[in-house]
């Protein structure tokens, strides 16, 4: 793990998850299901493959996701959230939550209703979601 900026606990995880790409390859494992290195590549964001390599090691490295060969594809790897990823899930409803209510072009969809009506009951959802994977 690199130095950290300060001892403030959002700087220092800001220097996890910080950069502008880290949270999405969150979300898509966590709310959207995508497991592979192809499917995140396929997100709309189109995230470069350097970058992408990045930042997996980097959540990887900090224990964040885990890479385990596919079951179906030698080949290929699969990402999944550890516990401490799994933890993000509120952070993460918080930040969308937020982006709905403050920014019109992004609308409410199906999750987002959901956290609008019951933040609460979509939380543990997802919870009980990612703890049975």
């Amino acid at each position: 793990m690199e130095k950290t900026r300060s001892d403030c606990p959002i700087s220092c995880s800001l220097d996890v998850f910080g950069d502008k790409w880290s949270l999405l390859i969150i979300r898509d494992i966590m709310l959207r299901g995508k497991l592979s290195y192809s499917e995140f590549l396929q997100s709309e964001e189109k995230i470069a493959t350097n970058i992408l390599v990045n930042r997996l090691s980097v959540l990887e490295a900090e224990q964040i996701v885990s890479k385990k060969v596919s079951p179906t594809n030698k080949s290929k790897f699969i990402y999944s959230l550890t516990e401490k990823g799994i933890d993000l899930l509120p952070i993460i409803i918080e930040i969308m939550d937020w982006g709905a209510k403050y920014n019109a072009n992004c609308p409410r969809r199906e999750l987002g209703k959901k956290i609008k009506k019951d933040k609460a009951g979509a939380i543990k959802e997802y919870y009980e979601k990612l703890r049975n994977q």
